[in-house]
Parts: structure tokens; C-alpha cells; sequence
């Protein structure tokens, strides 16, 4: 926030419009140019100094956002108000006080998933530009990643991409990545789930969208889209999870899908569900399912999640199967001493 200070009337004459422009783009030169009647110099001035030309994206994304947000400061995304049981959060002076010094806390600030959402956002909305019918999937999965590297300016564990790319096709729900050698191309007639993570320090931005060039699966892509967006409006602090399961249910059941002249309904997928996020972690610990049961798990204060939901038009349920191309540390492994062995 700027403040500006006022002048009385008879401190300053009143400037015009073209006289401020002249005071903000030029500089003054010391020395006199010549006299006037009066023994008044008149001072030189000096060409107005180019304005700096704010920096720009490329395509395909190749700019760090250090250089995009010189300041540090990212966009906020979107903000969901606090409701029932909740909405005092956002008149209560005490919380919103506990929210700033959240905020100027390094450990909790919301800007480093800011950052992780940005470099998502800027990476996602190239992709969505480019993927087209005849692409490899590993060339997709190549576009993805080096723009994420490259926006996020990956730095070790500092920054750098949340988890492996997941693109899978048509009946494959979820965690497929081409593995080196594939060579599966993407059809027209597909419907392509894009599945990439940002991390910053730790924080992992897990964001999906779908793809579908035959319109015949756009009210499938509706369905998911309209259950995502009630799970993270019904999502909140003291939200039991078995209940907004429900809410994500009967959004993706409220949608039908024709398929070759056969009315086919939505179903919610039962074995997959989002998840809360920690530090490091993609999976930490609690899950949101798509269908209705009786976990009485409470969201907590502090916690992130990633809202996922996914729909189908076959049976809802899905099996392992392919070879393993998405891969995590396991975070509790036990602690194995090393065996030394002497020559």
C-alpha cells in the first residue's frame, strides 16, 4: 500500500497532467541551459529514460518465475469463503490475526504453493495448447516436465517436480507414465488424463486435468469437473470426510453420458480418492473417497489437500494391472545398519 501526502493550495501550484507525466519519466540536469530576464536558468532536460518492459512467458515455458515475480509474491488462486459452522473464522478478529502470522511464518506461508500453483497453471495452460492426436506419450510427458523444471527452477529438494507424470488413456483411471522405450501415441478419439505435481520446499502442488477431442465425451469431462468443484466448495475445517464423499457422489451421478446412441450413466471410480498432502509426501495419510461411507475423519486446521475425483462409464471400480511406472520413497521405512564386510 502507497500513501500519498497531500499539498495545501498555496505550497504547490496545481500541475497539469502533462506536467506530472514530464516529473515521473524525465530527470533534470543540473546546470543551467541559459539566462532569463529575471537571472533564472532554465534546466535542460533530459530524454525521457525508456519504460523497462515487464517480463513475459515464452512457448514453450522456458522463464523462471523469480524473473516473471521479482518480488516474491504470486498469485493467490482461487479463495473459498467460510461457511456455517465456520463463517466466524472470517469475521473473528483473533483468527484473522492467527492467519497473518501464519502467513509471516516460512514454515506455514502459503507462498511456496502459490509458486508450486503458478508454475502449474503457466505449465498447464502450454500443454493444453500443444497436446494433440498423434503425439507420443513420452514426448507429451517431456513438454510437461521440462516446463515444470524450468518454471519452477528445480534446485535438489529446494524445487522441482512433485511426482512422476501421469497420462493415462481411456480405460486407465490413473498412474500410468511412459516409461522409457514406450512408444503408445495419443488417438483421436481418446480421452487423456494429465496427472503432473510442483514442489516447493517441500510443498507439492497436485493438480489433473482431461483432455477429449470427440465431443462425445464432454459430458463425462462435465461430470468430473462439477464433482471437483463441490468437493473442494463442501471441503472445510470440521468436514468429515465420509460425509463429503457423498456430496462428490451425488454431483458425478447426477450426469448421464451417450455414447453410440446408448445412455450411459457417470459413476464415481470407489478406489481412487484425493488426498492430504504433507511435506514431501504426495499421499499423507487421510483420503477423500467419492462414495458415501461412514469415515468419520474431520478435516483439520492446517492441513492441505488435494481434492480428486474421477468418473467413469463402466463399472466405477478399478484393477492393477501394466508394468510400474510411478514410483515414492517410502517415508516410514524402518532403519536397516549397514553390513560392513573386511578383505
Amino acid at each position: 500500500m502507497t500513501a500519498s501526502v497531500e499539498k495545501k493550495p498555496d505550497e504547490v501550484p496545481p500541475a497539469s497532467p502533462e506536467a506530472e507525466e514530464d516529473a515521473d519519466e524525465a530527470e533534470e540536469d543540473g546546470a543551467p541551459e541559459a539566462q532569463g530576464a529575471g537571472g533564472e536558468g532554465k534546466k535542460k532536460k533530459k530524454k525521457k529514460k525508456p519504460k523497462k518492459k515487464k517480463a513475459e512467458q515464452t512457448e514453450p515455458p522456458t522463464i523462471g518465475l523469480s524473473k516473471l515475480f521479482p518480488d516474491g509474491n504470486y498469485p493467490e488462486g482461487e479463495l473459498q469463503e467460510y461457511k456455517d459452522d465456520n463463517a466466524y473464522r472470517t469475521t473473528s478478529e483473533e483468527k484473522r490475526y492467527d492467519e497473518r502470522m501464519a502467513m509471516e511464518d516460512p514454515e506455514v506461508t502459503y507462498n511456496s504453493i502459490r509458486r508450486g500453483a503458478e508454475v502449474h497453471r503457466q505449465v498447464r495452460k502450454y500443454a493444453r495448447k500443444v497436446i494433440r492426436p498423434g503425439m507420443r506419450m513420452i514426448d507429451i510427458a517431456e513438454v510437461i516436465e521440462n516446463g515444470t523444471r524450468a518454471l519452477v527452477e528445480e534446485n535438489g529438494l529446494e524445487a522441482g517436480i512433485g511426482f512422476p507424470t501421469g497420462l493415462s488413456l481411456n480405460h486407465c483411471a490413473a498412474h500410468y507414465s511412459p516409461n522409457p522405450g514406450d512408444t503408445l501415441v495419443l488417438g483421436e478419439k481418446d480421452v487423456l488424463k494429465v496427472d503432473f505435481g510442483v514442489h516447493v520446499k517441500g510443498r507439492i502442488l497436485d493438480s489433473a486435468f482431461t483432455l477429449s477431442f470427440d465431443p462425445t465425451y464432454d459430458k463425462l469431462l462435465e461430470a468430473v469437473r462439477a464433482a471437483t468443484d463441490t468437493g473442494i466448495r463442501e471441503a472445510g475445517i470440521d468436514v468429515r470426510l465420509g460425509e463429503l464423499a457423498g456430496y462428490i457422489q451425488e454431483t458425478m451421478e447426477s450426469y448421464e453420458v451417450e455414447v453410440n446412441g446408448k445412455v450411459l450413466p457417470v459413476k464415481p471410480i470407489e478406489h481412487l480418492s484425493g488426498h492430504t498432502i504433507t511435506p514431501y509426501q504426495i499421499h499423507g495419510g487421510k483420503s477423500v473417497l467419492l462414495v458415501k461411507n461412514d469415515d468419520q475423519t474431520k478435516m483439520e486446521e492446517g492441513e492441505y489437500f488435494a481434492i480428486e475425483t474421477f468418473g467413469s462409464t463402466g463399472r466405477g471400480k478399478v484393477i492393477e494391472q501394466g508394468e510400474c511406472s510411478h514410483y515414492a520413497r517410502v517415508v516410514d521405512a524402518p532403519h536397516v545398519p549397514l553390513r560392513y564386510v573386511s578383505v
